[in-house]
C-alpha cells in the first residue's frame, strides 16, 4: 500500500488474526482498513496482510475506531473473499477448542475452514443457495420411542431446547434412520442439524435416510473425497444457505451453518473421529464445546459406550437414551461364547484350542440352511499377516531389519506359492511385511527352533478355510481396498476384517468373532472397550434372537469383556471402565497431557512450564516406535521420549492454559527441537 491510501471514515481499523505457525504469534494485530475495502473488509472475511516482511493470509475479527497498538499502523493488502466464513460463534469455538488442547488459533482454523476455491465460491456469490426443506415430513416418532425418554427427547428437538443425551442404539436398529429423524426434527422445526460420522459408508447411509425425510435440496454430504471445489462449495451452501442438515467426517463438527438445533456423534469409540493433526481434537469433544457453547443439542451415539461418554452421563451433564431389558431381548441376537458351561465344554473338548469350534460351525450352518448370509469377522486382513516359533511362541522376526514376518496371499506378489519364496524344505517362505525379505532358512532367536505356527490368520486364509468347509456357498470378502457397502441377504459366507462388515439385507443369519484374543491381548488402556465396540458393531447386524440369530464370539466366556457382549450390556461396562480408570487415574477421569520430544527439547520444555499446583509430572520415558508420529513437522527424533502430566479434572483448563503458554514462550526463545502435546489422547502408552 502506498501513502496516499486512506483509511475507512467508521471503524478504520481491522482486528487480524494471521494464520501463522508460532505460538507466541497466536493473537490479534491491527491493521488500517483503506476506504475502498470498507464494504468488504467485515469481520468474518479472509484477508491479506503484511506480516514481518510477506505476504499472509488471515481473519478480520473486529472492527474498531481506534487501535491500542503505539506506533504506526499497516494497511490491509487486499480482501480474499467478501464471504464471511469465521462466523461469530465459529471464531469462539475455535478459541475454545484451542484452549481446551493447549493449540493454537491458526491449526484450529486450518480443521474448521477448507480452503478457499474460487470457481466454487463463485458459483455461490453468483446466487446459489442451499435451498431449506420442503413442508413437514411427518416424521414417525415409533421409532424413538422404544427407548426410555427417546419420544421425550424429539419433542425438545422441536421446541429448540438444547437437551443433551447419550444414545445407546438397539442391535439391529435402523439407526442412521434414528439419527435422520432427529435431524429432521429440528429441520422442520426451523433450525439445522450437524450429524459426525467416523467413515464414508456412514455418511453414506445417514444421508440417504435424511434425504427420505427432508429431500435432497436440504442434506448436505461433506466429505474429503469431494474434490476441493464440490467439498468447499458445499461447506459455503451448507453456511450461507437455510436450515439443512450437515453429515460428514470430523471436521464437519465446526461447519457453521443456520440457527444450529442439534450437533450429533456417532459412535464416538472410532479412531477416525480423533484428529491427527495439531492440536490433536477429537469431534467427540468439539461437539461437546460446541453445545456448551451454544444453544443447541447434543446427541452421542452408538451401539457400545466409551468411558468418556458415561462420564457425560454419570456427571449429569447429558442424560441417558437407553431401551428396556424387555425391548431388548427382543432386539438383541443370541450370543454364545466358548466353553460357557460344563456340558458345552464337555460337547467339544477342543473349544479352546480350536480357531473354528464346534458351535460356530453349528451357528454358520443353520443359518445358511436357512438361506441366510454369515459374517466372519477377524482382526486383520492379508493371508497370515503374523507367524511365530512353534515351540516357545516367539514373533519370529526379520533377520535383515528386524521386522515381523507373515505369509502373504498365495500366487499374489510373490507370495508363498511363488517359487522366489519358497524356503529350504520346499515350504513357503514367511516374508518380511517391512522391507520384503524372503526368510528362506529361519530359526526362532530364542529356542533356536525352526517351526513357525500361525500368530494371526488374516481374511484371506480365513476365507479360504470357510471355502473348503461349506464347499459350493458363496464365499465374500470385505477388507482392504475392497470394502463392501452392502450384501444380498441369501446363504453366503462374508469374511470381514474389522470395521468392513457390510449390511445384509434382513440381517445376517449369524456372525462368528474370530480370534477374539489377538484383540483383547493388546497392550492399550482401550483394549476391553475397542474390542466391545468392535463386537458389538458386528453383532447389531445380526437378526434378533426370535428370529434365529445367532452371534458366536471366539473367546472365554468369564472375561468381562465377553460377558457384557453376552448381556449386551455397553453400559454396565462403560461404569466398570469408569470406576476403575478413576482408581488408577487415567482419562476421563483425570486429565493429562503427553509432551513428546527429544531429551534436551523435554528438559527446556519443562523449565519454562508453570504447572498448577498438584499436577503430577510422570517420566520422562523412551517413545515406543509406534507411537512416534508420521515424517513431517511432528514427527519425532530416534531418541523421542514422553512426559505425562496428569491433574485432577477441575485443574484441566489450566494445565491447557500452562502448556499453550509454554509453547508460546519456547516459540518465542526459539528454542531448538521439537515438541508434541497432546491433551487427553486417546492413546496414552
Amino acid at each position: 500500500m502506498t501513502a496516499t491510501v486512506k483509511p475507512a471514515d467508521a471503524l478504520p481499523v481491522a482486528r487480524v488474526l494471521p494464520v501463522v505457525q508460532p505460538a507466541h504469534l497466536d493473537r490479534v494485530f491491527d491493521y488500517l482498513v483503506p476506504a475502498d475495502m470498507d464494504a468488504t473488509a467485515q469481520v468474518g472475511v479472509r484477508v491479506r496482510v503484511r506480516f514481518s516482511g510477506r505476504l499472509v493470509d488471515g481473519y478480520i475479527l473486529d472492527r474498531v475506531e481506534r487501535s491500542e497498538h503505539v506506533g504506526k499502523l499497516g494497511f490491509l493488502e487486499r480482501v480474499i473473499s467478501p464471504i464471511q466464513v469465521l462466523t461469530p460463534e465459529l471464531a469462539v469455538l475455535c478459541e475454545a477448542v484451542a484452549a481446551r488442547y493447549a493449540g493454537t488459533r491458526a491449526d484450529v482454523l486450518r480443521m474448521a475452514i477448507p480452503p478457499r476455491h474460487a470457481r466454487a465460491e463463485a458459483a455461490v456469490l453468483a446466487g446459489e443457495k442451499q435451498p431449506s426443506a420442503t413442508a413437514a415430513v411427518g416424521i414417525d416418532p415409533a421409532g424413538w420411542e422404544r427407548y426410555v425418554h427417546g419420544g421425550a427427547y424429539l419433542a425438545a428437538l422441536a421446541e429448540g431446547r438444547g437437551a443433551r443425551a447419550v444414545w445407546q442404539a438397539l442391535p439391529g436398529d435402523d439407526w442412521p434412520a434414528r439419527l435422520a429423524e432427529a435431524a429432521a426434527t429440528c429441520v422442520t422445526a426451523g433450525r439445522s442439524a450437524v450429524v459426525v460420522v467416523p467413515d464414508r459408508r456412514d455418511m453414506d447411509r445417514v444421508v440417504a435416510a435424511a434425504t427420505a425425510l427432508v429431500g435432497a435440496a436440504a442434506v448436505v454430504a461433506l466429505s474429503a473425497g469431494l474434490g476441493p471445489a464440490a467439498r468447499y462449495r458445499r461447506w459455503l451452501l451448507a453456511h450461507s444457505g437455510g436450515p439443512a442438515i450437515v453429515v460428514g467426517p470430523r471436521s464437519t463438527a465446526f461447519v457453521p451453518v443456520q440457527d444450529l438445533g442439534l450437533i450429533a456423534v456417532w459412535d464416538d469409540g472410532d479412531d477416525n473421529l480423533a484428529e491427527p493433526r495439531s492440536p490433536y481434537p477429537h469431534a467427540r469433544e468439539v461437539a461437546l464445546l460446541r453445545a456448551q457453547h451454544g444453544s443447541s443439542a447434543l446427541l452421542v451415539g452408538g451401539h457400545a459406550r466409551t468411558a468418556e461418554a458415561q462420564a457425560l452421563v454419570e456427571n449429569g451433564w447429558a442424560h441417558d437414551l437407553i431401551a428396556s431389558r424387555e425391548v431388548l431381548r427382543q432386539s438383541a441376537p443370541l450370543i454364545k461364547a466358548l466353553a460357557d458351561s460344563d456340558e458345552a465344554l464337555a460337547r467339544d473338548p477342543g473349544a479352546r484350542s480350536a480357531r473354528l469350534p464346534g458351535i460356530a460351525f453349528e451357528a454358520a450352518r443353520g443359518a445358511l440352511a436357512a438361506d441366510l448370509p454369515v459374517l466372519v469377522q477377524v482382526p486383520r486382513g492379508g493371508y497370515v499377516p503374523a507367524v511365530g516359533c512353534a515351540k516357545c511362541r516367539e514373533p519370529a522376526r526379520c533377520r535383515r531389519c528386524a521386522g515381523p514376518l507373515g505369509l502373504p496371499m498365495p500366487g499374489v506378489g510373490g507370495g508363498p506359492n511363488s517359487p522366489a519364496q519358497m524356503g529350504e524344505d520346499g515350504a513357503a517362505a514367511p516374508t518380511c511385511r517391512w522391507c520384503g525379505n524372503a526368510e528362506r532358512a529361519h530359526r526362532c532367536g530364542k529356542c533356536g527352533s525352526r517351526a513357525l505356527r500361525a500368530r494371526v490368520t488374516g481374511a484371506g486364509r480365513t476365507a479360504e478355510e470357510f471355502g473348503r468347509a461349506f464347499r459350493g456357498v458363496p464365499i465374500i470378502s470385505s477388507s482392504g481396498e475392497d470394502v463392501r457397502d452392502a450384501v444380498p441377504g441369501v446363504a453366503s459366507v462374508v469374511v470381514a476384517t474389522v470395521g468392513a462388515e457390510p449390511v445384509a439385507a434382513g440381517g445376517y443369519g449369524a456372525a462368528l468373532l474370530l480370534d477374539g484374543w489377538a484383540l483383547l491381548s493388546r497392550a492399550d488402556l482401550r483394549a476391553g472397550e475397542e474390542t466391545l465396540r468392535r463386537w458389538m458393531a458386528a453383532a447389531a447386524l445380526v437378526r434378533p434372537g426370535p428370529d434365529g440369530g445367532r452371534v458366536v464370539v471366539v473367546a472365554e466366556a468369564g472375561i468381562p469383556v465377553v460377558q457384557a457382549l453376552i448381556r449386551w450390556d455397553p453400559v454396565g461396562h462403560a461404569h466398570t471402565e469408569l470406576e476403575s480408570r478413576r482408581e488408577v487415574g487415567f482419562p476421563p477421569a483425570v486429565h493429562v497431557a503427553a509432551v513428546d520430544g527429544s531429551p534436551d527439547a523435554l528438559a527446556g520444555f519443562l523449565e519454562v512450564l508453570h504447572l498448577p499446583a498438584g499436577c503430577e509430572v510422570l517420566g520422562p520415558v523412551p517413545m515406543p516406535a509406534g507411537m512416534r508420529g508420521p515424517a513431517g513437522s511432528d514427527s519425532e527424533p530416534a531418541d523421542a521420549e514422553r512426559v505425562i502430566l496428569r491433574v485432577r479434572r477441575r485443574d484441566g483448563a489450566a494445565l491447557s492454559a500452562a502448556l499453550r503458554e509454554g509453547l508460546a514462550q519456547r516459540s518465542a526463545r526459539r528454542l531448538p527441537g521439537a515438541i508434541r502435546v497432546q491433551v487427553d489422547p486417546i492413546r496414552v502408552g
